[in-house]
């Protein structure tokens, strides 16, 4: 069962996702070489807390902090810690956040110093692909068309896409139906209606598409150990496409 949400559960909804918009803006100011992952987590935590929400991912099946820190080859799920952050790196940030008993879930991937040509095609095709299947969002066009979207815009730029993973329906939850792939033919699956609300988040690596998870049981890294960039906006389906809630 898809849920389709009221214009005053998405205006809830939204209150979350701009929470995390604006704990991602924050992360932008902090991140640097030098800064440690579990610096980041502890300062956008305290964030969100002070400003009536609170992380949902800490305890989310037992993930252990507020945000998930995915360095270069990491694709998601990294767990922040002492690691310090260095030059030449692209970090990806995930963030969920709960206020008054609905989610709001988005990622961005961040550059550090400089970094070879090849590594900002990846983040820039990441984030195009990523728009890419928001401008087919709207109302009565199939799940699978958006999944197209993405994945024709990795592809065709000689890059690959997460299979493994897939974005998601959010609002009450964290992860409700339906499953959104950044893959397949277009034409199948559900028909977006009006006030579905949707967690869409291209993960493209530089390699082949494997990924396998490290022995802590969430991070999520390349198989090849190329890197791998990740975005995600949390979006409202409208009859007049993607509303954007993942806003500040």
């Amino acid at each position: 069962m898809i849920n389709i949400r009221s214009g005053e559960e998405i205006e809830l909804i939204r209150e979350s996702a701009r929470m995390v918009a604006q704990s991602l803006d924050l992360a932008a100011e902090l991140i640097g070489p030098g800064v440690t992952t579990g610096e980041l987590d502890r300062e956008i935590e305290d964030f969100i807390r002070s400003h009536g929400g609170t992380p949902e991912f800490k305890g989310f099946h037992g993930y252990p902090a507020s945000i998930c820190t995915s360095v270069n080859e990491e694709v998601v799920h990294g767990i922040p810690g002492k690691r310090v952050l260095e030059e030449e790196s692209i970090v990806g940030i995930d963030i969920g956040v709960r206020k008054n008993g609905y989610v709001g879930d988005g990622a961005r991937t961040f550059v550090l110093g400089e970094v070879p040509e090849e590594v900002l095609s990846l983040v820039g095709t990441t984030l195009d692909a990523l728009l890419a299947g928001l401008e087919v969002v709207r109302e009565g066009v199939h799940l699978s068309d958006v999944s197209n979207a993405i994945q024709r815009v990795a592809e065709s730029r000689g890059y690959s896409v997460v299979r493994a993973l897939a974005g998601h329906g959010v609002g009450a939850e964290l992860h409700e139906p339906p499953e959104v792939p950044n893959y397949g033919p277009p034409g199948f699956g559900p028909i977006l209606k009006a006030g579905m609300v949707l967690a869409i988040e291209p993960m493209i690596n530089a390699g082949g598409p494997g990924v396998r998870t490290l022995e802590d049981g969430w991070t999520v890294v390349t198989a090849d150990s190329r890197m791998s960039a990740h975005f995600e906006h949390t979006v409202a389906v409208s009859s007049e496409g993607a509303d954007i809630l993942t806003i500040a």
